[in-house]
């Protein structure tokens, strides 16, 4: 892993379709709106987006904590962006301030951890684990 300056930035845009509502996840009867957990994967890749440049290859970043609020509603067909910037790197831990915007307001905002990884090692550790040879 390359340095990582606190400061970088990333940013992730998607348009909200059917398959991108709460409805999808919840109660049927909600009204088409944009799901948070939708809401939460932009911000997760806006975050990546700020560090993959500085990631050797063969390594990669995962999620460890997500801490957001969903201020707001947006429907389908709007355009949402997630940003992301480095506020603290400790190892290979990173935070990040993360939020979401539509076309109109700020949508969501709050704080992300990322931790950088070895995939080959990760994989490793993955097949033990699903082979029960840990």
């Amino acid at each position: 892993m390359r340095p990582i300056p606190v400061g970088a930035k990333g940013t992730f845009t998607l348009t909200v379709t059917p398959a991108n509502l709460a409805s999808q996840f919840k109660d049927t009867e909600l009204p088409p709106v944009f799901a948070t957990p939708w809401m939460v994967t932009i911000m997760e890749n806006a975050a990546l987006n700020a560090v993959r440049q500085y990631l050797e290859p063969g390594e990669s970043v995962v999620g460890t904590e997500v801490n957001v609020r969903h201020l707001a509603a947006t429907p389908v067909g709007h355009k949402v962006t997630a940003e992301a910037e480095v506020t603290k790197v400790d190892g290979r831990r990173l935070e990040f301030k993360v939020s979401a915007h539509d076309e109109t307001e700020k949508i969501g905002e709050g704080t992300h951890e990322r931790m950088v990884v070895d995939r080959a090692r990760l994989d490793k550790r993955l097949k033990a684990k699903m082979t029960g040879v840990i």
